[in-house]
């Protein structure tokens, strides 16, 4: 666990208490339907459902000699309940218990996940809509090349974490599985209508056939996704603190009243949320990588994969919260200078308007590669000599022979770059 990034509530689903709770209600929904069977008479379920309780102080105690938690678990719990409890765990073995408990951790872990990314969503989409005109150069291997707006820049992160949150609901659904089978999964010892019956009762579905365990790569997936998502979240997170460079300075991340950017310069102001989640993005990875391998198991089951994914599991489903929370906060208090876009859009004094040139001469049935060196020696000059763009085409005699002053000028105009901005808007239902 990681519990300086994590959020209660969050935490309190992989909380001793939970799974405990979980583990509980699964034995006692099992005692049911078995009685339901006239597997156990009424004054025993009576008696469970009455009785059944735990502590988990007793559980430690006696894991702490037997070395199995579900063992230690069930002993606390006949110890409430007395002589009724031999029904309980009839037919079931532990990852009966385990694995179906998992599954309705993860099922409400990616609930709140899934909310807490369309909290996200609904942030970007009111900053893309105050900010879709707002116009800023876009780069291209870190180079300028043309204008684009902040608000396209928005939009296209609302439609990268909708892909994202349809993916944790795939995920979602292919973990919502649940499996009381027995120890091979044959049902031997177990009506298949017990685990119909408490897969029902915790909103799962039964696996249609399992070994000892439910199978590894409906974990794989979901952890997965989740990668997959904080990548997204670090894609974005990095675009701001290249954005807040001093020297270019576009955006900047909230700084609170109060906030202290280094113990040396007093000065700072570093993008320290988004490193954070950037930071956390490379542990979701490498948790996906450890799930990928959880996925082949010795024959029926091994226990080779317990231990990895009672950290992989919870740890993923907590970063990945903090990451969402923190990222909603950076978007609710982002900073923008459109000052400085202007400024930074302006700094290459006018080559951003290069290719409308080079098209506008192809319209006058100039071929492509003459009318790209007719443009690039106007081009080069402003990189290695300095000076205004349009006026070195403006003194360009073969240019002038095809293209009139006005003609050329008209082509610097920022507004052409975003006649189509609307329309993007609606394809994304921002409006």
């Amino acid at each position: 666990m990681i519990p300086r990034y994590s959020l209660p509530e969050m935490d309190r689903i992989w909380s001793e208490k939970n799974k405990f709770d979980t583990w509980l209600k699964i034995e006692v929904c099992a005692c049911e339907a078995l009685h339901q069977l006239g597997k156990i008479p009424k004054e025993d379920l009576d008696n469970i459902k009455s009785k059944a309780d735990y502590s988990i102080d007793r559980i430690d105690e006696i894991e702490r000699k037997t070395h199995h938690d579900v063992i230690a678990f069930l002993t606390s719990v006949s110890e409430f309940v007395g002589p009724s409890a031999r029904y309980i765990h009839m037919g079931l073995t532990s990852s009966d218990v385990l694995d179906t408990a998992l599954a309705v951790n993860i099922v409400s872990a990616c609930d709140l996940l899934t909310e807490k990314a369309e909290q996200l969503v609904k942030s970007v989409c009111a900053k893309a809509k105050k900010y879709k005109m707002t116009p800023m150069i876009g780069r291209s291997h870190g180079i300028h090349a043309e204008p684009i707006t902040f608000g396209l820049k928005l939009a296209l992160m609302k439609d990268e974490l909708v892909r994202g949150i349809n993916r944790l609901k795939y995920a979602r659904e292919e973990c919502a599985v649940g499996k009381l089978s027995g120890a091979v999964g044959t049902h031997a010892h177990l009506d298949p209508k017990v685990e119909e019956y408490v897969c029902g009762k915790l909103g799962l579905k039964a696996a249609a056939l399992s070994t000892q365990i439910i199978q590894r790569d409906r974990h794989a997936f979901f952890l997965s996704a989740i990668a997959c998502f904080g990548a997204t979240l670090e894609k974005y997170a990095e675009e701001i603190r290249n954005l807040q460079h001093t020297e270019i300075r576009e955006v900047e991340e909230p700084f609170a009243k109060g906030q202290k950017g280094s113990s040396a310069m007093p000065h700072k102001r570093n993008p320290i949320i988004c490193e954070r989640i950037c930071g956390l993005s490379r542990i979701l990875r490498a948790n996906a990588m450890a799930a990928m391998e959880n996925v082949s198991l010795w024959h029926e089951r091994d226990i080779s994969h317990s231990s990895v994914e009672r950290i992989i599991i919870p740890d993923s489903t907590l970063s990945f919260y903090y990451m969402l929370h923190k990222f909603v906060q950076v978007i609710d208090g982002i900073l923008v200078y459109p000052e400085n876009m202007i400024k930074n859009l302006n700094l290459t004094k006018g080559l951003i308007y290069s290719q409308r040139i080079l098209l506008e001469l192809v319209k006058r049935n100039v071929t492509r590669e003459q009318g790209y060196l007719i443009v690039q020696r106007s081009a080069m000059r402003v990189w290695m000599e300095g000076g205004q763009f349009l006026d070195y085409l403006l003194h360009d005699k073969e240019l002038l022979g095809i293209l009139s002053e006005d003609e050329i000028k008209n082509c610097f105009n920022l507004e052409y770059h975003f006649k189509y901005v609307d329309e993007t808007f609606k394809k994304l239902q921002i409006i």
